[in-house]
């Protein structure tokens, strides 16, 4: 067994059960009666608990029991969530975090002053709230076992049950318990400390007749309506002492079933046997299941297929059949739950990196076989390399899936930053999110992440006002900020939108200028004034703060999405609010790409990004306006020829090829000499001494060995946009 392997996987499976409780605990401020909400939550800490006491993080469990028995309080409704107990929950989130940290590091025994001082304080905000009210493993089951079921029965009328609205609790003692010098009555009278005996029956059936009794031994039993606010465990406790001189049944008051229903359906997902999911639900005791096994044991010893565990306590009466109807049920969630987990499995990131690369060059070999076989026109050899291309693309597609994940985990983290930016600064901000289940490159995510908090933190910042301001404003009190993701065009859009005030195009023309960004005779669009925003130094805050107004963050935001091979755009209107849009590829190691040729040079642009190549006679562009615009079936096109771009000199071919690309709803067309098709592009990155040349976004090697170059098509289309609107769109 790997240890530290499975210490791995406990700190992966740690942090993924912490992004929900924060996820948990944002939701639930917003719903504080949504019982469903609470109990996930309550199953969470219960699971980071459970699973930190199995790996010996102490300073984890024991402050996570803390915290488990407030939010037991809290389900069971005996405390109320306000602002002050939900925001010392998501510090016991991040205490939690930082704990595991420290362990992670050999830092957690003994704790830092500051950490310590720290949880110190937290304990002290929840003991407020009955945090050390129990200490118990389960303190969910017997806890609740004991005020639902207490004095006054518990449960409404009419629900189906065990007994009357007391316990019932029946006792036999063994014939030699005088001569063990226990005292059977005695015991009787503890519980009378206990609560209330309501009633008392003495059961005379063992007695054998006057002549042949011995006095020394019982022949007495009792049954007993109990009247207490406890649980089946404490009882069985008071005759610890007697234990193996008598046998004992509890029956719990009526509404116990519904009970024990429900508190084995909030049990987490964690493996259990059925008497274990009995026990931690409170239906039974640990005892009563050592009776239960060693029944079991004797009739495995015979002849004959042994009872199950669930017949013996249903058959002596320790549980109702629908409470182990219940268990069973239970168990098959979770076995069904371990299946999902047995097939699926967590990989290494650089292992899975690895193997990126390695189909990547399957890839550029595939290529490889595939051109040669053409040059030497064999039939038999194009078709075994045709259907090895084949089987190379199913290959490529199945391991790039394997690195595409779902934004939602990216987009909740913002959850936590709008609400606690949004309280610091005295706004009130809600935040839906939609198009969480968009997938796109693992790698993406990862780096996306950053300048997407830039975008959202200024958002909050300069975008959504005070309360006091949206009303002066004729405007819902609470500001209204969207994160929505989608797919188009073979890319992923991110789009960060707010119902704040919107751009104030005038004050961003007035400040680039007083800043040396643009002249102040310069003329300019409104989307080229809105991109100022983008423009390295330029801010419009009117004083620093810890969030903005140093000049620094969309610049940065702009880079490193072009860095991706992504682009980003705004778009505001006052009064309105203002939307960042963010277009990235879907992913940045393979795609499927279409090749063509300009002058000696080959070039390659995503397939998903071309719509269609239309074929031309180099005179008919003689006469268009400024050459930049043809006339696609009654619809004007812009178009670049990449020939002049380059500067390639060399003879014209007599007919020529547009390929219409598409990319964040824009069309432009690229003029290139000839078509190649459709090649299966491995992108390498472009050295240093190609930084200048924006426009390429990393090259490929071909088959051949030769060098094709990948275009920017972002870059192209920004180019050509920006030709347009110096010459003029034609009318």
């Amino acid at each position: 067994m790997n240890l530290d392997r499975m210490k791995q996987t406990y700190f992966a499976e740690t942090a993924e059960v912490l992004s929900e409780m924060e996820h948990l605990l944002l939701e639930i401020e917003k719903a504080p009666e949504d019982e469903e909400l609470i109990n996930a939550l309550f199953r969470a800490v219960h699971t980071i608990k459970g699973s930190s006491g199995m790996f010996g993080v102490k300073p984890v469990e024991s402050f996570t029991h803390v915290a488990e028995n407030v939010l037991d309080r809290l389900r069971k409704k005996e405390i109320d969530l306000d602002g002050e107990l939900s925001a010392a929950l998501l510090a016991c989130h991040d205490h939690i975090t930082a704990l595991l940290d420290l362990h992670r590091k050999g830092a957690d025994e003994p704790l830092d002053e500051e950490t310590e001082a720290r949880g110190t304080d937290l304990v002290a905000r929840l003991e407020r709230y009955g945090a050390g009210v129990r200490r118990k493993a389960r303190p969910d089951a017997a806890g609740e076992t004991a005020r639902a079921l207490g004095p006054s029965g518990g449960a409404d009328e009419g629900d189906e049950g065990v007994g009357s609205a007391n316990w019932h609790i029946s006792l036999r003692f063994k014939r030699n318990v005088y001569r063990n010098g226990l005292d059977p009555f005695s015991f009787i009278n503890y519980l009378r400390g206990m609560g209330e005996i309501v009633n008392l029956m003495t059961v005379l059936d063992g007695m054998p007749p006057l002549e042949s009794m011995d006095p020394e031994l019982c022949y007495l039993g009792f049954e007993i309506d109990f009247n207490a606010e406890t649980t089946k465990e404490e009882i069985e406790n008071a005759f610890e002492f007697v234990r193996d001189d008598c046998q004992i049944r509890i029956i719990p008051p009526h509404g116990g079933i519904e009970l024990y229903k429900r508190l084995i359906h909030e049990l987490p997902e964690n493996p259990m046997s059925i008497g274990e999911i009995l026990i931690e639900s409170g239906t039974i005791t640990r005892s009563e299941l050592d009776t239960v096994l060693a029944i079991q044991s004797e009739a495995t010893a015979g002849d004959g297929e042994p009872p199950r565990i669930g017949e013996i306590v249903v058959e002596r009466k320790m549980a109702a059949r629908e409470v182990v109807e219940a268990a069973l049920e239970k168990q098959k969630q979770i076995r069904a739950v371990e299946e999902r987990n047995k097939r699926s499995m967590r990989i290494d990131g650089e292992k899975l990196d690895q193997l990126i690369n390695f189909v990547g060059e399957l890839v550029t070999a595939g290529e490889n076989v595939k051109q040669l076989a053409a040059q030497n026109g064999d039939n038999d050899l194009m078709e075994s390399a045709d259907r090895m291309s084949r089987l190379i693309e199913e290959i490529r597609e199945g391991a790039m899936n394997m690195r595409m994940v779902q934004i939602g985990e990216t987009f909740r983290k913002f959850e936590r930053v709008v609400r606690d930016i949004g309280r610091e600064q005295g706004k009130e901000i809600d935040l839906v999110i939609s198009g969480a289940d968009t997938e796109l490159d693992k790698t993406i995510t990862e780096k996306i992440s950053d300048p997407l908090m830039h975008i959202v933190r200024n958002a909050i910042d300069h975008g959504i006002g005070t309360p006091d301001v949206r009303r002066a404003k004729g405007r819902p009190a609470r500001g209204l900020m969207r994160l929505h993701a989608y797919h188009e065009t073979g890319s992923i859009v991110i789009e960060v939108s707010d119902d704040g005030d919107g751009l104030d195009r005038e004050r961003i023309r007035a400040r680039a200028v007083e800043r040396g960004l643009v002249a102040a005779g310069q003329q300019l669009t409104e989307s080229e004034i809105l991109q100022l925003i983008f423009r390295p130094g330029f801010s419009t805050a009117e004083k620093v703060t810890n969030i903005s107004g140093r000049g620094v963050g969309m610049d940065v935001v702009k880079r490193n999405i072009e860095s991706l091979r992504g682009v980003v755009d705004v778009e505001s209107e006052e009064g309105v609010g203002t939307t960042v849009r963010i277009q990235l590829p879907l992913t940045i190691a393979i795609i499927d790409g279409f090749m063509f040729r300009v002058g000696e040079l080959t070039y390659v642009v995503p397939l998903d990004m071309v719509v269609e190549c239309v074929e031309f006679a180099r005179e008919d562009f003689q006469g268009m306006e400024g050459g930049s615009f043809m006339n696609l079936r009654g619809s004007v096109l812009p178009f670049l020829s990449l020939r002049d771009f380059f500067m390639e000199d060399g003879e014209e071919p007599a007919r020529g090829n547009v390929i219409v690309v598409e990319y964040a709803r824009k069309r432009a067309g690229l003029v290139v000499d000839k078509l190649v098709g459709k090649f299966q592009t491995v992108i390498k990155p472009m050295g240093k001494v190609f930084g200048d040349m924006h426009w390429l976004s990393g090259c490929t090697i071909m088959g051949t060995g030769e060098v094709a170059y990948i275009l920017d098509v972002p870059r192209m289309i920004l180019t050509i946009e920006s030709l347009v609107e110096r010459e003029g769109a034609p009318v």
